[in-house]
């Protein structure tokens, strides 16, 4: 047994003398462990003077060897020490070394085996390496850095199988994790859809002559885009459609935010007499504070309207929506233009307010504009003069124009997209 070279000489890779290709660090979060001694050598030959000759080298050249006459032995010492190469002869007593091989590759195909064998001997070192040796040398080894060459080859491919194989062991675990992750996920996401649809108005309602629809196609499990109209008191009807930036969990996070600052509105105007949900541009100039002083980065844009039943009049704020809504009646299709900042980005952002006078009868369309990925024409003018060319077809509803633009699809559109419809009906 050999006794350890000077430390200067050892090195701090897995093997001694080795230079193996290492992989990329930045690739892998960690590396398998390295061992902190010189390889292990088994050899296995019955010739005194060549085993004696094997070891003083390899020894010299900083392995740390293990040494066995025969074939029987060899096994037993493989067995309890566990060495990181063997080098087996062919003609051995007790076990020759076609058996040897046999047995070490069964119980540790990945622990390198060499195969010595005579000049005369080729053919059944041949055999050898198709039963699983890694490599073979001839006697008489007349030089000896042929031997450690080959030993030095060896021993770099099993320490790439091992990083190999841990690397795979590693990437299992993760693709493990990830699985559990995305299982959590979709259960967070399901519970969202529910949280969403919950507060999602029914797709159709109506108080006396208006009456409000909505579809709504997410781009993924979760949607940015959302719609309200609610009643305000016996006099006044409030609606709006939003879409927050980006899309999934996170946009879906501030609409639930924006349904419950709204509903404090609300709240605010019945509990304690408050008339800002009255005036959408106080309702838009609010709600930009509150989202600004949450600090979010995301920002959304909306387009808030209250209707007064009693004088059949419509007050507005946009909030950088787009495409502008559109307003049609039997004989007349108008934009209501009204360019602004969207909501969330600016804290001292003002939105104006318009008004307008609504028809006996009129249909007021909005969109979000993930509409407008999905629609062939190239610029937005000449996209949005096509939306207003389809909704004056007095005949035109959502599920329609939805047919018309192909919705549903079989997979999801990229960006989610929002049908909103206020019709006023005699």
């Amino acid at each position: 047994m050999s006794t350890d070279r000077d430390a200067g000489e050892h090195r701090d890779t897995s093997f001694r003398l080795c230079s193996a290709h290492p992989i990329d660090s930045d690739v892998w979060v960690s590396k398998p462990p390295k061992r902190d001694r010189s390889a292990r050598i088994l050899t296995i030959e019955d010739e005194p003077a060549v085993r004696s000759g094997i070891v003083a080298y390899l020894e010299d050249s900083g392995y740390e060897m293990l040494q066995a006459s025969d074939g029987l032995s060899g096994i037993a010492l493989f067995r309890s020490e566990h060495p990181d190469a063997v080098l087996c002869d062919l003609r051995l007593p007790g076990a020759d070394g076609l058996e040897v091989l046999s047995i070490i590759t069964k119980e540790s195909p990945e622990t390198p085996v060499i195969i010595v064998s005579g000049a005369n001997l080729v053919g059944d070192a041949i055999q050898a390496l198709k039963r699983g040796a890694w490599d073979y040398v001839t006697k008489p080894i007349i030089e000896m850095g042929i031997l450690d060459s080959t030993l030095c080859r060896v021993l770099e491919r099993a320490e790439l199988m091992e990083q190999n194989r841990y690397y795979r062991e590693h990437l299992e675990t993760l693709n493990r994790d990830l699985r559990r992750a995305v299982e959590q996920l979709q259960e967070d996401e399901k519970a969202g859809r529910h949280l969403q649809g919950q507060l999602m108005p029914p797709p159709r309602r109506q108080w006396g002559e208006y009456v409000f629809r909505s579809r709504l196609y997410p781009s993924t499990f979760l949607s940015g885009d959302f719609v309200d109209y609610f009643y305000i008191d016996e006099r006044h009807l409030g609606f709006y459609m939003a879409d927050v930036s980006g899309h999934g969990a996170a946009s879906a996070f501030i609409t639930v935010m924006l349904t419950t600052l709204i509903g404090q509105y609300r709240h605010s105007s019945h509990e304690e007499a408050d008339p800002t949900i009255l005036h959408p541009d106080r309702t838009l100039a609010r709600l930009n504070r509150d989202l600004c002083r949450q600090r979010l980065d995301k920002y959304l844009t909306i387009f808030y309207g209250v209707i007064d039943q009693q004088n059949h009049s419509l007050v507005c704020s946009n909030g950088g929506q787009y495409p502008y809504p559109i307003i049609c009646n039997q004989t007349e299709v108008r934009s209501l233009a009204y360019p602004n900042r969207p909501v969330g980005l600016f804290e001292d952002a003002e939105f104006p307010r318009h008004e307008l006078e609504l028809p006996s009868e009129f249909r007021l369309w909005l969109f979000s504009d993930g509409l407008l990925e999905i629609m062939p024409e190239r610029t937005l003018k000449e996209k949005y003069a096509t939306l207003q060319a389809l909704v004056a077809d007095p005949r035109m509803d959502i599920d329609t124009l939805a047919a018309h633009m192909r919705l549903p699809s079989t997979s999801p559109p990229p960006d989610d997209i929002t049908f909103f419809q206020v019709q006023r009906t005699q």
